[in-house]
C-alpha cells in the first residue's frame, strides 16, 4: 500500500472513483465542501464585506495554495534527495501542498482571530475545553464535514492531512496551545505511527505550507493596510518611534519568535532598517510605476512575494534530526530575512489589528459571540433555536461530542455575516419572513 495515498476509513476506494488520482479526488472533495465555500465570508484582516478589494480567507487561501505549489516545484527541481522519497515525510508534492494551502484556515471562526480567542475563552472558563483554529481544521476534515458514502469527513489521504499539520501534537496534552484536538489526534498520530514520523516533526510539505502562509500574510496583508489607508507610506509614520516600539513589542511577546535568535542581533536598529528599507524601496518603484499607487502597491507585493520564494530551501536540522524547510543562503538558515519577513507581519499587526477602529469591531464581534453562545448554552432552549440538520448530526453522533462542542461547532462554522444575522434575530429589532432561508 502506498503510506502517501491511504485514507483513514475509505480504504478501498469504495466510494470514490478510479480514474483519478487520490490527491486530485482530496482537491475536489475539499473546494467542492461548505467549508470551504463559507472562507470566503470569513475576514482575513477586514470583516469580509468591507469592500471588493481586501482580502477574505478564501482569497488568501488561494494565494497561499498558489505560492505553496509554486515553491515546491522549485524545490523538487533544486534538492535530488526529493526524487528518492525515501520516507513518506520527506517528499515534496505540488498537488499536496496545494490542497494543504488551501484547507489551512478552514477552523477559524468568524471576525478573525478575535473569533478564535472569544471561544477560546468561553469554552476553557465554562467547559474546561480548547477552541483553536488548527485544530479545527481537522474537526472539520475528519468529523464535521460530510461527503458521499461518508460520515467522518472528507477522508483526505494522509499526505494532505499531515500536510496540513503543521503542529504534530495533540491539544489535549498538558500545556499545550496549538495542536490537533484528542478526538482527531488518534486519526493523525495512528498516520504519523504508520509513516515513522519522528515524535514532534512536521513533514516537510506541512512546513512548506506554513511558511508560505507566513510569506502571504507579510506581504499581502500590507498590500491591503496600504489600500485601505491605514499604513500610510510616509517617514512620519515609518520613523515614528512608537511604530518602533510596539513592533519589538510584538515580536518579544510572540513566544514562536525564539527559534530566530533575536538576542543576537540589535534588535531596534534591525526594525528601523527595515522599515526604512521598505519605505526607500516603495518611493523608488513609486516614481518606476509613474506615480501610481495601486500599479506600485502591485509591484512592492510582487517584488517581496519573490524575495522570500527565492530564498526558500531544505537544510538539515541538528536539533531534531529531521529536515526544515526554511530561508537559505550559503547552505545555512537565512535568519536575516526570516527576521525580516517577521518585522514586516508585525508591521501589518500593528497597524491594522491594533487599529482603534479595527479594535472597535473586534469588541463587536466579542459581544456577539458570547451572546450567540449563551442563547445556544443550554440544552433545552438550544435545540429549539439550532436548525435541525445539526441536531440530527448530534443525536447520531452523540457519543462523539458533548453539546457545548457541538454549540462551539456550530457558532465557529459561521460566516461574518450570518452570525450577524443570527445576532440580529436574537436581539436586534428587525422585520423578517420566517420563510427566509438559513
Amino acid at each position: 500500500m502506498n503510506v502517501r495515498k491511504m485514507r483513514l476509513f475509505d480504504s478501498e476506494n469504495i466510494h470514490s472513483s478510479e480514474d483519478r488520482d487520490e490527491f486530485e479526488k482530496d482537491y475536489a472533495r475539499l473546494i467542492q465542501s461548505p467549508a470551504f465555500r463559507r472562507l470566503q465570508g470569513k475576514s482575513q484582516v477586514f470583516g469580509a464585506g468591507s469592500g471588493d478589494y481586501y482580502r477574505t480567507r478564501l482569497t488568501h487561501s488561494l494565494e497561499v495554495s498558489q505560492i505553496a505549489r509554486e515553491v515546491a516545484r522549485k524545490l523538487c527541481k533544486t534538492n535530488p534527495f526529493l526524487a528518492r522519497r525515501e520516507h513518506p515525510g520527506l517528499v515534496m508534492d505540488p498537488e499536496v501542498v496545494e490542497v494543504a494551502s488551501l484547507a489551512h484556515d478552514l477552523g477559524h471562526p468568524p471576525f478573525g482571530h478575535k473569533g478564535e480567542e472569544v471561544l477560546n475563552e468561553i469554552l476553557t472558563a465554562e467547559c474546561g475545553m480548547k477552541y483553536e483554529g488548527n485544530a479545527q481544521n481537522f474537526r472539520i476534515l475528519m468529523f464535521l464535514e460530510k461527503r458521499a458514502g461518508s460520515d467522518s469527513g472528507l477522508d483526505l489521504t494522509a499526505a494532505v492531512l499531515l500536510a496540513i499539520n503543521k503542529y504534530p501534537f495533540c491539544l489535549d496534552h498538558p500545556g499545550r496551545l496549538k495542536g490537533v484536538y484528542g478526538m482527531e489526534w488518534e486519526g493523525i498520530a495512528g498516520l504519523r505511527k504508520a509513516w515513522g514520523m519522528p515524535d514532534g516533526v512536521a513533514t516537510l510539505e506541512a512546513q512548506l505550507m506554513d511558511l508560505c502562509d507566513d510569506i502571504a500574510y507579510s506581504t499581502h496583508d500590507i498590500e491591503d493596510g496600504i489600500r485601505a489607508g491605514k499604513i500610510q507610506m510616509n517617514p512620519s509614520l515609518f520613523e515614528d518611534d512608537r511604530l518602533v516600539a510596539s513592533v519589538m513589542q510584538e515580536i518579544v511577546d510572540d513566544p514562536g519568535n525564539a527559534v530566530m535568535h533575536w538576542e543576537e542581533v540589535d534588535m531596534m536598529q534591525m526594525v528601523r532598517q527595515a522599515l526604512h528599507h521598505y519605505l526607500q524601496q516603495w518611493e523608488t518603484v513609486y516614481v518606476e510605476c509613474g506615480r501610481e499607487p495601486s500599479r506600485t502597491r502591485r509591484e512592492m507585493k510582487a517584488r517581496w512575494v519573490r524575495k522570500f520564494v527565492s530564498g526558500v530551501g531544505i537544510i538539515d536540522d541538528p536539533v531534531t534530526g529531521w529536515k526544515r524547510v526554511t530561508f537559505i543562503r550559503d547552505g545555512v538558515q537565512d535568519l536575516e530575512l526570516l527576521r525580516t519577513m517577521e518585522i514586516l507581519k508585525k508591521l501589518a499587526w500593528v497597524t491594522l489589528i491594533k487599529d482603534f477602529r479595527v479594535q472597535r469591531l473586534h469588541k463587536r464581534s466579542e459581544i456577539m459571540i458570547q451572546r450567540l453562545w449563551d442563547s445556544f448554552r443550554t440544552p433545552e432552549t438550544g435545540r429549539l433555536i439550532i436548525p435541525p440538520d445539526w441536531l440530527e448530526s448530534y443525536e447520531r453522533q452523540r457519543s462523539k461530542w458533548p453539546w457545548e462542542r457541538m454549540v462551539a461547532d456550530y457558532i465557529a462554522g459561521m460566516t461574518d455575516a450570518y452570525a450577524e444575522k443570527v445576532y440580529a434575530e436574537f436581539y436586534a429589532s428587525r422585520s423578517g419572513s420566517i420563510y427566509e432561508r438559513d
